[in-house]
């Protein structure tokens, strides 16, 4: 039954968002370095990431930029959803191909630069394991992920050979518009509720 409720609440949620949306991507951004990494480290790599979401296509374009890590690129990927805002460790929760990290991402180096989109309708998009922890579709997954971002609960990640469990990292954070305020805020008020009972559960 929480079950139940609980995804009823992320059909909700994404579609009060989508309709707030009106086919303008929710833009969020992230500062990636070493001390924000879990635990942290003194990497003097840093980055910055820009995911843009479009609950209307249905579609997620991510643009990192990244310099001076420690050591060789050996994936990137975003994690969802931290039990907290800013902190902890989640599961991928995008693509994880033979080599577990976004396609086409560059790998091997210590600076680059990265810009794909990604198709949210496709399971290709997604972790598996993610899809099954989020309700069984991509459409529950679109959802949670979105909803994780919103709630400054994911991350970007760049792993290096140095760093195999993360070098830098950073919060992806909404960059809001005035007027997508209200209904955000009450849409995410209600999946927020949902989200503790099933967590409790």
């Amino acid at each position: 039954m929480i079950r139940t409720a609980w995804i009823a609440s992320l059909a909700f949620f994404l579609s009060c968002v989508a309709l707030e949306a009106n086919a303008v991507p929710i833009v969020f951004t992230a500062n990636l370095s070493g001390p924000n990494e879990s635990p942290a480290n003194a990497s003097p790599g840093t980055g910055f990431a820009e995911v843009d979401f479009d609950l209307v296509a249905n579609t997620m374009r991510v643009q990192v930029t990244f310099s001076g890590l420690a050591a060789a690129t050996i994936a990137s990927h975003i994690h969802c959803c931290t039990a907290a805002p800013f902190t902890g460790t989640a599961l991928v929760a995008t693509t994880v191909p033979t080599v577990p990290t976004f396609p086409l991402f560059p790998l091997g180096v210590t600076s680059g630069s990265y810009d794909q989109t990604f198709d949210m309708t496709l399971a290709g998009s997604y972790n598996p394991a993610f899809i099954t922890a989020n309700g069984g579709t991509t459409a529950s997954a679109e959802a949670a992920l979105f909803a994780g971002m919103v709630a400054e609960e994911s991350y970007l990640n760049i792993h290096t050979t140095a760093f195999p469990s993360g070098e830098i990292r950073g919060f992806l954070t909404p960059v809001p518009e005035p007027t997508s305020l209200a209904i955000r805020g009450a849409a995410l008020a209600g999946f927020a509720v949902i989200r503790r009972r099933r967590k409790t559960a």
